[in-house]
């Protein structure tokens, strides 16, 4: 039996890919609403909701975080942000359909974008432990280990 009897270039897909590929998908459509929604309603908003936070929490609205925040929303940056959230859904509209389809550069990416959240879920899990943090770590070292095997069986 030869090597390239063993190689599989399009491997049947395993159920895993297929929830990834679910998930991926209503990530990149809520980016995409995100982005609409941001395009549409403009920085008005926006402000008034930071600027209700700032009354609700009794907060400093000359100086702070939320407060610098909300001076620097502008038509020009909520464009910037708009831009940058549309990028993100259509990348993971990209992903899930590649992950659908069994693609393996779709399984690189997916494989490569959650384990680049892993150091700051660790970061998350000692700043704040508790069930949501684990949860979350555990759920991308499922997602990394499935796309991870997915990727090795395609190289054996």
């Amino acid at each position: 039996m030869s090597d390239e009897a063993h190689y599989d270039p399009r491997p049947q897909a395993h159920p895993g890919l297929h929830v990834i590929a679910l998930v991926e998908a209503a990530k990149g459509l809520l980016g995409l609403l995100a982005a609409s929604g941001l395009e549409l309603l403009g920085p008005a908003p926006l402000q008034r909701w930071i600027h209700e936070l700032i009354t609700r929490f009794h907060l400093n609205p000359e100086h702070g975080g939320l407060a610098k925040f909300a001076d620097a929303i502008s038509p020009h940056s909520v464009h910037l942000a708009a831009l940058a959230v549309l990028a993100y859904g259509v990348l993971h509209v990209i992903e899930a359909w590649g992950l659908w389809r069994a693609k393996a550069w779709a399984s690189w990416l997916g494989c490569i974008g959650a384990a680049a959240y892993l150091p700051f879920d660790l970061y998350a899990l000692f700043k704040h432990p508790g069930w949501v943090a684990v949860a979350v770590l555990v759920i991308n070292l499922i997602v990394v280990w499935v796309l991870g095997r997915d990727l090795f069986k395609r190289r054996r």
